[in-house]
């Protein structure tokens, strides 16, 4: 058992792309696998993934990676998006808001047409 006092400084996080609170209390947890789509300088700079990180269900294992609607492995369809920021660092365990409003111009990476269309009913985007 490692006892090591360690210190980790958190920033504030941005969620300004909520529209409301409608579905924050409604999150569900999930793993994010950041070899599925992330990259380092572009989507966790900081070293943090930021919340409203569009995000899609990787069909074998159950993990969540970045959407991408030209993918193949299920993150071609939009899910959710990353409620709060996560350290990147391996798999790590996020929150993932899949209903509720979203300010669509203030989410952190944009989303097509196509993963809008795949949300619709559950997630309003304004």
């Amino acid at each position: 058992m490692d006892l090591t006092p360690r210190v980790e400084t958190f920033g504030q996080d941005d969620q300004t792309w909520l529209d409301s609170a409608h579905g924050t209390d409604a999150a569900i947890s999930g793993t994010v696998d950041l070899t599925k789509g992330f990259v380092a300088g572009t989507h966790y700079p900081n070293g943090d993934l930021p919340s409203g990180t569009a995000l899609g269900k990787v069909t074998a294992s159950g993990k969540y990676g970045l959407y991408d609607d030209t993918a193949t492995d299920g993150r071609q369809t939009l899910v959710g998006h990353l409620f709060t920021s996560v350290k990147a660092r391996g798999d790590v365990i996020g929150a993932v808001l899949v209903h509720g409003r979203i300010n669509r111009s203030r989410l952190p990476f944009a989303i097509d047409d196509a993963g809008v269309a795949d949300v619709a009913g559950r997630i309003q985007y304004v």
